[in-house]
């Protein structure tokens, strides 16, 4: 899918600087989401699908019946059950404090466009698997393991300011327009439009919304960092500290179990009264670096999706040593791309550190390009 997913980016720019003389995204924003993405997929490497092990388990041990695969209404009602699972996971995932901050990662970006949709949670996918479980129980594993992914896939072509509304197909399928809501901070967009594929889930349970006013796009408390590390682990040490701090058992319990907006004495999902207000002055978290210096992040960030995407075709084949190196060596590179981007004092002496971890390994041959001819340029 990678192939896809640039390919319709580059579109995005080119359609977004024609409406607008601008592009669709900042270059921090931008590899922030992309390194939260790479990060997200890092486990993969190592672990099997979480999903399709549980589903198959379930399926060899306690499915009640089999559906036919190969039948057109098999794959009918599996459309239907991966989207009605995955807007019963996204919905709860809002509403409860601890999904939540794993989900919260993908509201994070200020920024709405194709790089969004790839910005991704590392500890969603363990939570998400237990939805599906009931399909287990008649759809056949490799006709569920197909809809999972077009399910995913669908979700990335939604997440673009270039497309207006669609017509009659905004009435039945989730849309830019409906997902934008979706990701915004405006009070009125506040837990709205679960959908994935479809958008009729909303309408049936309540929880639709229009696009009206102006989206403002991000968390209502920005984290205002490109850090992806500090993205994926502050939520949970925030629910930790707040956990420790409230008193009473019961209040413990529901700082994990009840909605992010929850505080004793308030309902389940907070006060609709304490969202702050959108004045449309809001500015995004943009520290001011060099030019140049996005220019040295780009170059470098682009050797990284190099090496992760050799990693991937190649991971067979290597030592589990091997494998570990790699993906430590990736992280190390995420997070001193997002201290540059945030123009931290620290930030160029851990790059410098890992330029030269870069040449150690490098020259020692742990690290191939899927280019042979880079491999000079590279060095340099």
């Amino acid at each position: 899918s990678i192939p896809f997913f640039i390919t319709f980016i580059g579109l995005e720019f080119a359609v977004s600087w024609i409406q607008k003389r601008k592009l669709s995204g900042r270059i921090n924003d931008g590899i922030s989401s992309l390194s939260l993405g790479i990060l997200s997929r890092l486990p993969d490497v190592l672990f099997r699908s979480v999903d399709l092990i549980s589903y198959i388990y379930v399926w060899n041990n306690y499915r009640l019946f089999e559906l036919p695969w190969d039948s057109p209404w098999t794959w009918y009602l599996t459309l239907l059950g991966v989207d009605f699972a995955y807007y019963c996971f996204h919905r709860i995932s809002h509403e409860v404090n601890i999904l939540w901050a794993a989900h919260q990662i993908h509201h994070s970006s200020e920024d709405y466009n194709l790089f969004t949709a790839l910005r991704q949670s590392v500890l969603q996918k363990y939570t998400s698997w237990m939805f599906n479980l009931p399909m287990a129980l008649f759809i056949p594993p490799s006709v569920f393991a197909v809809h999972l992914q077009f399910n995913l896939l669908y979700q990335f072509w939604i997440h673009t300011e270039v497309i207006n509304k669609l017509g009659p197909l905004e009435w039945i399928l989730n849309t830019p327009s409906h997902h934008r809501v979706h990701h915004g901070r405006n009070p009125y967009c506040i837990d709205k439009n679960y959908g994935g594929t479809l958008i009729i889930w909303d309408r049936i349970f309540g929880t639709f919304e229009a696009e009206d006013a102006k989206v403002v796009y991000g968390l209502t408390h920005p984290v205002n960092s490109f850090d992806p590390i500090m993205l994926q682990l502050r939520p949970l040490a925030n629910i930790w500290n707040t956990f420790w701090a409230t008193p009473g058992f019961c209040n413990k319990l529901s700082v994990i179990f009840k909605g992010p907006g929850w505080g004793p004495g308030k309902p389940r999902l907070g006060l609709p009264e304490e969202i702050p207000v959108i004045t449309g002055k809001e500015v995004p978290f943009n520290p001011v670096v060099p030019a140049y210096l996005n220019c040295y992040a780009v170059v470098h960030f682009a050797v990284i999706v190099d090496l992760y995407t050799e990693l991937l075709a190649t991971v067979a084949t290597l030592s589990q040593g091997a494998v570990l190196l790699r993906i430590g060596f990736i992280i190390l590179s995420l997070v001193s791309f997002g201290l540059l981007m945030e123009n931290k004092s620290k930030a160029g002496i851990l790059e410098i550190i890992r330029c030269l971890v870069f040449i150690g390994v490098y020259k020692l041959g742990y690290f191939r390009s899927q280019f042979t001819f880079l491999g000079h340029a590279y060095e340099v």
